[in-house]
């Protein structure tokens, strides 16, 4: 069994201020890497983003048209980011094959497939 690596006291609150927030955003792009790096489904759905994004804002749409087309594919990549945390914390308490983690990775799937869906019943409205 390999050991666990060492994460140092800088997880644990305790900073406060300007010193906190830069904290968050350190462990928030952290969190974007390793998503990027190990997770196939992420790196997919960013692409998808980086390609609807900006089509988002050619499309002659109005605002909230074009607010919704951009935030259907922003929910689908939070959406993953939940979903690969759930997985990566199933695969920490145990790799044994369990019917609640099963259960959970199922479930945690079936969220991103109801994203996927939201974005293509969003933007077939908006565009048909």
């Amino acid at each position: 069994m390999t050991p666990e690596p060492e994460l140092g006291n800088h997880w644990r609150k305790g900073r406060a201020g300007f010193g906190r927030i830069l904290d968050a955003v350190g462990y928030s792009l952290a969190g974007l890497h390793a998503a990027y790096v190990g997770e196939a489904a992420f790196r997919q759905l960013l692409w998808l983003a980086v390609l609807l994004i900006p089509i988002a804002f050619w499309l002659h749409v109005s605002r909230l048209e074009r607010a919704m087309l951009i935030a259907v594919v922003l929910l689908a990549l939070l959406v993953e980011l939940l979903n690969s945390a759930i997985e990566a914390v199933v695969d920490r308490i145990s790799l044994t094959l369990h019917p609640l983690s099963k259960q959970a990775k199922d479930m945690g799937s079936a969220a991103q497939m109801v994203a996927l869906v939201i974005i293509a019943a969003v933007w077939g409205l908006i565009l048909l």
